[in-house]
C-alpha cells in the first residue's frame, strides 16, 4: 500500500533522513541529523536497537550493510532500515531540537499511513485488487531492477576481460617504450635493461591494486589501470641506467 503514495519532491528534512519510498530512514541517517557523536554510533545502535527489548528485528528494524561498506571497508559497519514509528521512538529519546524536529516529521508520516489504510478499507473489491496486483507488478520490476544491479556489481568486480588485459599491457609496453628512448635507443636493445624497467613497471602496476598479476585487477578499475601505466616513472636508479647507456656512442 505504501506505492499507492505519489513520488514528489522531497523536503529538506526527508532529504537529510534519506527517507525511502515506503517512508523509512537508516539508523545511520537519524542519527547524523540527531548531531549525536559519530564515535557512538555503534554503542548507540546496540543500546536502543539491537538490544532493545521493546523492538522486533524485521517488523520495527531490518539490518544490512551499505554498498559503498561492502565494496570498500574490510570491516563494514552495519546499518538499520527503520519503521517511522520506531524513528518516532528513537528520536523522541534524544530530547534535543533535532529529536523534536524528526519526532514531528514521523508522526505526520504514521497519520499519513493510517489515513492511507482507511482510505483502501473503504474502496471497493475491485478497486482493491486493482491496486494489489500493481503492487504485486511494482514489486516484481524493484526485484528485478535491484537483481541486474547486483549483476552489474558482481560482473564489474571480475577480473579484467582479455582485451581490457591488452589494452592496459600496450600502455605499459608504450610508456616503457618512451622512457627507454625509443625502438632506436641503446638502452630499448639492451635487453637486460629493458627488461628491469618492463618487470618495474608492472610492478608498480600491481602494487597499486594489490594484486598478484595485472590480469586480476577488476573490471571497474580498468580507466584506472591504464592511467597508472602511462603515468609511470622509473626509480632514480634505473632513470641513470637508462641515460647512461643512452649516452654511449654506438659502435654499429
Amino acid at each position: 500500500m505504501n506505492d499507492m503514495i505519489e513520488n514528489k519532491i522531497q523536503s529538506p528534512i526527508e532529504v537529510a533522513l534519506g527517507i525511502d519510498e515506503d517512508g523509512m530512514t537508516t539508523a545511520r541517517k537519524l542519527y547524523e541529523f540527531l548531531g549525536l557523536n559519530s564515535k557512538n554510533y555503534s554503542h548507540w545502535c546496540k543500546r536502543n536497537i539491537t538490544e532493545n527489548e521493546f523492538a522486533t528485528e524485521n517488523e520495527d528494524y531490518w539490518a544490512f550493510v551499505p554498498k559503498d561498506e561492502r565494496e570498500f571497508n574490510p570491516k563494514p559497519t552495519t546499518d538499520y532500515r527503520l519503521t517511522a514509528s520506531f524513528a518516532k521512538k528513537l528520536s523522541m529519546m534524544a530530547k534535543s531540537e533535532k529529536g523534536e524536529q524528526a519526532r514531528k516529521y514521523f508522526v505526520k508520516v504514521e497519520d499519513g499511513m493510517k489515513e492511507l489504510a482507511v482510505r483502501f478499507q473503504n474502496m471497493s473489491p475491485e478497486l482493491r485488487a486493482v491496486l494489489v496486483v500493481d503492487q504485486r507488478v511494482t514489486r516484481v520490476e524493484k526485484k528485478a531492477d535491484t537483481l541486474e544491479e547486483r549483476f552489474n556489481d558482481f560482473e564489474q568486480n571480475l577480473p579484467l576481460l582479455p582485451e581490457d588485459a591488452d589494452d592496459v599491457s600496450k600502455e605499459v609496453k608504450k610508456r616503457v617504450v618512451e622512457i627507454l628512448g625509443g625502438k632506436d635507443s641503446n638502452a630499448y636493445h639492451d635487453k637486460s635493461l629493458s627488461q628491469k624497467v618492463f618487470m618495474d613497471a608492472y610492478r608498480n602496476l600491481k602494487s597499486n591494486f594489490d594484486v598478484s598479476s595485472y590480469k586480476a585487477i577488476k573490471r571497474n578499475r580498468r580507466d584506472m589501470a591504464v592511467q597508472i601505466a602511462r603515468e609511470y616513472k622509473p626509480p632514480l636508479y634505473l632513470a641513470e641506467q637508462i641515460l647512461a647507456e643512452n649516452n654511449q656512442i654506438s659502435l654499429f
